[in-house]
């Protein structure tokens, strides 16, 4: 098959999600191409990027951040090609017109002249909405799948209203929410049931070695969390349950891995609590390190909440890496986090910013370390039957191939 992918900023490190089913879909003979709106420069770069070369796909409209630069040039490539201005029809196409990314996607697709393609794929709903005026307008034609993941449904909607997917619902072909959670927004928003089909982001369990945990005499317990450093990965609340614990069980540490905006507001955070000396900010690592640490890990916590804006997770592939590898996990009860984390079995799950509640059910686990190995092959057990990347590959070629899959699905 041909399949086209319409992506944000790509590769980025944050989200190898999408670079492990680009990846899948290569190994399994498929033609891929990557339309997106920017290299993103990290100084990490998931290995995959470098071992499938998959610059090699990629295209790039590379859109100015000046919004006059981006007027100028966007009426420059309508003087080339008139035909653009089919993309900016507001009446049809509302709101979706305005940061003129459909403009400049429909410009890379006549550029590079492929138009015909048998799916064009779009990770978040934002992004659907850009390949539907791009596939309406005539400048790409193929099925249209779009995959929701969480922002895109959340503080998206917060923003723009809920019909800001109307005109995709009608356009589009299916879609894919990444948990039962979303599927049911979709429904509340409006989509036709018959075009949603929950399909789960996944891990190659094989690239994460499971090892039972314990913990021997006088051995610090270590906590890991590896998440972007924003609102809704909740890292504040984990850091106040640490502080909470330390003068009553000081063999604790918290190891952060992640970079992002709140980095320097949760470093000052930890010298305010006094806890430097127990929770370390380590930046972002790359997937070999990260695999070390979690080797050693024996909680994994990702107190994840709903930010100020509606932002919310949709369930966090980082979670299925640390079940792999048979670590207990606190999280909270967040959007499609009960879907991976079934407490009590392999996990715990408390409220979101309950910090009490957090401490209490890391304290639990710190003096239950007995625990930790049955709660351990309950998680991985888990994760290889539901979560697995390369059976949920399998399941996404037989979505692209179309009419009979869903019954075939069944089994995959």
């Amino acid at each position: 098959m041909k399949i086209a992918f319409i992506v944000g900023e790509f590769p980025a490190i944050s989200e190898t999600f999408i670079i492990n089913q680009i990846t899948g879909l290569i190994d399994r003979g498929n033609n891929v191409k990557i339309f997106a709106y920017k290299k993103r420069n990290e100084s990490k770069v998931h290995p995959d990027v470098k071992k499938y070369d998959l610059e090699k796909y990629c295209h790039y409209h590379n859109m100015s951040e000046n919004k006059l630069r981006r007027l100028l040039k966007a009426g420059l490539k309508i003087i080339k090609n008139p035909s653009l201005i089919k993309t900016l029809n507001f009446f049809k196409y509302g709101t979706s017109i305005f940061n003129l990314q459909a403009l400049y996607t429909a410009d890379l697709f006549a550029k590079r002249n492929e138009v015909n393609f048998d799916v064009v794929y779009c990770h978040f709903g934002t992004l659907g909405n850009i390949g539907a005026i791009v596939k309406d307008t005539g400048f790409v034609q193929g099925k249209l799948i779009t995959t929701f993941h969480g922002n895109d449904i959340t503080a998206y909607l917060k923003r723009r209203g809920n019909n800001a997917y109307d005109f995709l619902f009608n356009t589009g072909d299916l879609f894919l929410p990444i948990s039962d959670n979303w599927k049911n927004k979709l429904l509340e928003l409006g989509c036709n049931q018959s075009k949603i089909l929950v399909h789960r982001m996944g891990i190659d369990t094989s690239k994460f070695t499971f090892e039972l945990r314990n913990l021997q005499d006088n051995e610090t317990v270590k906590c890991t969390t590896i998440a972007r450093l924003v609102e809704k990965k909740g890292i504040e609340f984990g850091i106040r349950a640490i502080a909470s614990l330390v003068r009553d069980f000081p063999s604790i540490h918290y190891n952060i891995i992640g970079d992002g905006p709140l980095k320097n507001e949760l470093s000052n955070l930890i010298n305010d609590l006094g806890v430097s000396d127990h929770v370390h900010l380590l930046g972002w690592r790359e997937q070999d390190e990260v695999i070390k640490i979690l080797k050693d890990t024996h909680i994994f916590l990702a107190p994840s909440v709903t930010a100020q804006d509606g932002d919310q997770e949709g369930i966090p592939v980082v979670l299925m890496e640390a079940l792999s590898m048979g670590i207990p996990v606190i999280s909270t009860i967040h959007s499609g986090i009960p879907e991976l984390i079934l407490d009590n079995e392999f996990g715990y799950l408390v409220p979101e910013k309950d910090v009490q509640a957090l401490a209490e059910r890391i304290l639990y686990l710190c003096l239950n370390s007995h625990k930790w190995s049955v709660m351990g092959i309950k998680g991985r057990d888990f994760v290889e039957n539901h979560y697995d990347i390369n059976r949920l590959n399998e399941k996404l070629v037989l979505l692209f191939k179309g009419p009979g899959a869903s019954e075939r699905m069944l089994d995959v």
